[in-house]
Order: C-alpha cells, then structure tokens, then sequence
C-alpha cells in the first residue's frame, strides 16, 4: 500500500496542528481508489415489524381495535398511514386507531366518512393539522364536526377531486369571526354556543384549485388564514410555514420514513397518483340531500331562538293584556323580595 502512495503523501507531516496543503491529495486519492462507501443505517427492528404489519393489515383488520389497545401512540399512527397508503382506511380502521395525544390527522383519498371524522375529533381534540383532500365521503358537516372539537387546528388540506372541491366551498363559512348574532333583541338573550364559533385557530389552508371568489372572500374577511402557503427564506419564526401546509409533502410522512415502500405496494394494482385526483361526481339527488342536510343542522339552533323569543313575546303580551296576569307578575315579585331581605 505505501509503494502505491504518491511521494507528496509519504512527506505528510501528521505531528503539526495546522492543516498541510497536501491534505486536498490525501482526500481526492481516497476519492479515486474506489473504497467502499460507508453503508447506510440499517432500519430498526420497529421499522421491520411495522412492515410485516402492514404487508398483512387485512387480516388483522377484523381484529384491530382489540389488538390496538396495547399500541403506542406512534405506532398506531404509522399502522394509519400504512392503511391509507393500501386503500384500507375506512371509519372503523381510524376509529379503531385513533389515539388522544395525535396531533396530525391525514386521511386524504381514503373511505372516511363525516360520522369517522367525527368521532376521531372528538376523540382526538388537539389536532393541529389534518388533511381531508380527495375523500369524496366528507361533507361540510365533517368539516363543522371537526373546527367545534379541535380548537388547535392549525392546518387543514383539502380539494383535490370535485366532490372536495364542493366540500371546501360550502365549510368557508366556519372559519368567519362570528362573535355575536345580530339577530337576537338584547345581548343577554344570545347562546354562549354562538359566541366564537368556528374555526378560529385556523392559519394556514391547503387548497391548490381554490376558486376566485373563495380566495377574495378569505382575504376580506379571514385575513388571518393564508392560502397555499409558500416557505420563505426571510420570514421571522413565528411566520414559518410548518411542514403540514407545504403540499409537495404528505402530513404523514414522517410515520412511515423508515418503513420499507414495498409494504404498501399492492400486486397487480396501480397505483394512482398522489396529488390531484379527480373522483367521480356525486349524483344530484345525493348532492340536493347532503344540501338540506347541511342546511337543516345549521338553522337548527336559530329555529330554537326564535322559538325561545316568541315565548317570551307571548309571555309578556299575555301580562300586558290582562290585569290578573299583572296582579300574578307583581305578587311573584313581592314574595321574591320578601324571601331576599
């Protein structure tokens, strides 16, 4: 080997503290002679029992919400994404998974439907980031559902097929300021329910096909949520957008980063694109009934309002149109003066 060395490399001094010139021929002569690269960090043994996991989720799917009770939090959100990845991921696969302490939700593409979202947000009421672009299955009221149970929602991904598109226009009006009612005749008659209601800690929102008008509509009167963020080189920390708003990069990425991709490679399936997918159209009749639904629940509590306020109406007409009505009024009044002093 020392035969082999140039003369400049048998004349290195390695006794001195400064730095030879001939340093830059030791490096590029071991850069030449074709030494075996150092090999990569072989994955874990979690990594290698997620995968067998997840290669067969199907069988265990009958089973998993007794199996899933010994589960840590991380793994529980790795059998998650690993599920989604295979097309597995339905209501009772999330249900069945979910956990208290996650704080990102990413069932994009997947079966979900509002009564799964639901029942996770309420489970699961620090959510900070949760991504429910392309479910054709999640409606506005999935979306009421989870902005009423997860008051740290951050982020939220959405679009991606038409039937998500629609959902993303019909739930903007969540995100609003709605600090009172001005329907209501005095202040003391509004419900504390409507005060602060919606999504109010939203920041950031994911929707790469975001109409005109939607755009104009959020940036008059929801200032504070940016649209499609982008990461800037010059913004203050407290501007960074997090890594959940970037949408180049899965929400549940860092779940499977050491799980071999095969586990969620299907045989003889291809696998459709991650980004932009177009699901078929809901029919009209489904499309008129999901409308009326969304409509019923949310007039619901201002039905129950003016029901409250024309009792009250009725209530003091009767008092005022009858003098033994008044004479009752006043006799209450006495005798609850009487009782204080």
């Amino acid at each position: 080997m020392e035969e082999k060395l140039p003369k400049s490399l048998k004349n290195l001094d390695l006794n001195t503290n400064r730095v030879p010139k001939n340093k830059i021929l030791v490096s590029a002569y071991l850069s030449s002679s074709r030494m075996s690269p150092l090999k990569s960090k072989p994955p874990s043994l979690v990594s290698l029992c997620l995968g067998v996991i997840g290669k067969h989720l199907e069988e265990m799917i009958p089973c998993l919400a007794e199996i899933s009770v010994i589960f840590p939090a991380d793994i529980k959100m790795s059998i998650t994404a690993i599920a989604r990845r295979r097309k597995l991921l339905d209501d009772d696969v999330i249900i069945s998974l979910a956990d208290s302490s996650w704080e990102i939700l990413d069932v994009s593409g997947s079966d979900v439907t509002n009564s799964g979202l639901a029942k996770v947000a309420e489970m699961c009421k620090s959510l900070r980031a949760v991504d429910i672009s392309r479910c054709n299955k999640i409606s506005s009221m999935g979306v009421l559902e989870l902005v009423q149970h997860c008051r740290s929602l951050e982020t939220l991904r959405c679009g991606g097929c038409p039937s998500s598109e629609s959902t993303a226009r019909r739930s903007l009006s969540f995100f609003k300021p709605n600090l009172s009612n001005g329907e209501g005749e005095t202040w003391e008659e509004i419900d504390t329910s409507e005060i602060g209601h919606g999504g109010q800690s939203l920041r950031w929102l994911v929707w790469p096909r975001i109409d005109k008008d939607s755009l104009e509509m959020l940036s008059l009167e929801c200032p504070r949520i940016v649209v499609n963020p982008k990461p800037s080189l010059v913004a203050y920390r407290a501007d960074e957008v997090p890594r959940e708003a970037l949408p180049d990069v899965a929400v549940d990425e860092p779940c499977v980063k050491d799980i071999d991709p095969k586990t969620w490679v299907v045989t003889g399936v291809v696998q459709k694109p991650t980004s932009f997918l177009l699901c078929n159209e809901l029919p009209i009749a489904e499309k008129f009934r999901l409308a009326f639904a969304e409509r019923d629940a949310r007039l619901a509590p201002k039905r129950a309002k003016n029901a409250r306020q024309r009792q009250r109406r009725a209530e003091r007409d009767w008092m005022m149109s009858s003098d033994e009505a008044k004479a009752m009024v006043l006799a209450s009044k006495a005798t609850r003066s009487l009782h204080k002093s």
